[in-house]
């Protein structure tokens, strides 16, 4: 029997997870594939009824599917509960689907490898409110992180999601406008400079300005349609560390898959089967 994983959300506009993950089970001798499915909001209930069944090993979800996909589960983990989103989901050995979220654990296993350093005792500055941001914020608190500024065009925006996570950890965060003078005042002692927002792929210009941090910072853009963004291109002109979010693609989808097999150190597989695409500056956003 072929086991299957899908991929629900609207749009679905790329083909990295596919590839990396069919080249994961061809890699593991797993008979298993690893299916688009861009289906309406009417269908979201009938697809996770089917994934019940036995020849499935779990399903990938994206937006805008995230959050009522969590209601869906027969449980949802701690830090995805925490997040306020599922992103994937495992199907157990007695048909129970659970929820998790791999993008936290994801990102904080590409930015270490991208810093070279752990994120713990750190002051970050983070630039966005939403879906991604919520589990940059999380990943950063949770690795012991100093203190995290978040920053939004939308200040309350960003003042929300600091108070969701307002004491789940030791370290202190606050949010902001991108514009107010804090903001910039964070970015002066950052020692990591996040973009979770999609301005350099859907929206030009960038985010936050680089010549205000420190030598030492490294900037990282959750966003890897283009590979190079105007904000890595600036940081790598002044000489920062910076990096895309292919390191946090590849990351979270290994997570994934040992969760769906039990198979872990996929990885490098998955690196090399998505670099082409990666490498593609004509790719679609």
């Amino acid at each position: 029997m072929t086991r299957r994983v899908a991929l629900i959300g609207k749009p679905l506009r790329r083909r990295h997870s596919q590839v990396m993950h069919d080249a994961a089970f061809a890699a593991a001798g797993i008979d298993a594939r690893y299916e688009l499915m861009e289906i309406e909001p009417n269908a979201v209930e009938r697809i996770i009824a089917e994934a019940h069944g036995p020849d499935w090993l779990g399903l990938g979800v994206t937006a805008p599917y995230k959050r009522i996909v969590a209601e869906m589960c027969d449980e949802v983990e701690p830090a995805a509960t925490a997040i306020g989103a599922v992103n994937n989901v495992v199907r157990t050995t007695d048909g129970r689907l659970i929820g998790f979220n791999s993008d936290a654990p994801g990102f904080r296993a590409g930015v270490e490898l991208a810093m070279d350093a752990p994120l713990e005792g750190l002051e970050i500055v983070v630039a966005g409110a939403g879906g991604a941001a919520h589990a940059v914020v999380y990943a950063c608190l949770a690795a012991g992180a100093l203190r995290v500024t978040i920053g939004n065009r939308t200040a309350s925006s960003a003042m929300s999601l600091a108070a969701r996570f307002e004491g789940l950890h030791a370290g202190s965060v606050v949010g902001v406008g991108l514009d107010d003078a804090s903001f910039v005042s964070a970015l002066g002692s950052a020692r990591l400079a996040v973009n979770a927002t999609t301005v350099g792929m859907v929206d030009p210009g960038v985010t936050m300005d680089v010549q205000a941090l420190p030598s030492n910072a490294t900037v990282f853009d959750l966003v890897y349609v283009p590979p190079e963004t105007p904000l890595l291109r600036t940081a790598r002109a002044r000489g920062l560390r910076a990096a895309n979010g292919s390191e946090m693609l590849i990351h979270q989808a290994a997570i994934a898959f040992e969760r769906w097999t039990g198979v872990g150190g996929m990885a490098e597989v998955m690196r090399s089967a998505v670099a082409a695409l990666l490498a593609d500056a004509a790719a679609p956003a």
